[in-house]
């Protein structure tokens, strides 16, 4: 198991409506510590946690959530949302569609909204989470298009806030109809590291996730 490959991967998150500055100041000493792609975490939380990261060598990423997570706020709000993010030093967006919108059958509608926040994005990364649990095969599918269609970079799974997050199928779904270059992000329920690995093997490129930083620590503590 390539323990460095996966942690690479990780955006190491918390995103609990509870989550205090000191939680949030131990996520980001452990992203820096075991080197994660980033730390996806309140936009209320993104100018001081990039601040507190400010000059270290070992600093990774800041991402952050918007429309987070219903994702039924418009698209200018959500357009200002990533602004915002964005000037408080935000390196990634990890953006929710409006699902209404999309079982409506107005998929132009959902790429518009995407393009308009990838554009408020400046540059930044952008994923765009699908909250697969929601959705039908077919609707499933027809995203995989939308977005690869769109300017965002990465597809998403999940937001870990609704019924069911990641999984094996739905990976491997998104591998099978995402346009060469895209991204895909698993997130939600990766409970173990060999779950992790799996999920990168089947075609993912990035993990949202708050327990494999621990699992990794708790291995190491135990001299594994």
């Amino acid at each position: 198991m390539d323990i460095q490959r996966i942690l690479a991967a990780v955006d190491h998150t918390l995103l609990a409506p509870d989550a205090t500055w000191a939680q949030i100041q131990g996520i980001c000493d452990d992203a820096m510590t075991w080197h994660t792609a980033t730390v996806c975490i309140p936009a209320s939380y993104v100018a001081r946690c990039k601040a507190y990261m400010q000059g270290r060598a070992d600093a990774v990423g800041v991402c952050t959530v918007i429309g987070f997570p219903t994702g039924y706020s418009t698209a200018a709000a959500k357009a200002f949302e990533a602004a915002d993010a964005v000037k408080n030093g935000a390196d990634e967006i990890d953006m929710v569609i409006n699902i209404g919108a999309l079982k409506d059958g107005r998929d132009d509608e959902v790429l518009a909204e995407i393009n308009a926040v990838k554009a408020a994005c400046a540059g930044r990364t952008l994923k765009v989470i699908i909250e697969t649990c929601l959705l039908t095969r077919e609707e499933k599918i027809r995203m995989c298009g939308i977005v690869s269609r769109s300017d965002a970079d990465f597809i998403k799974t999940s937001t870990g806030f609704s019924r069911a997050g990641a999984t094996f199928e739905d990976i491997a779904l998104m591998k099978e109809h995402m346009a060469p270059g895209k991204g895909i992000k698993a997130a939600g329920g990766i409970a173990s590291l060999s779950d992790a690995q799996r999920f990168l093997e089947l075609g993912a490129t990035r993990l949202g996730t708050s327990r494999i930083v621990k699992l990794v620590k708790q291995e190491h503590a135990e001299g594994y």
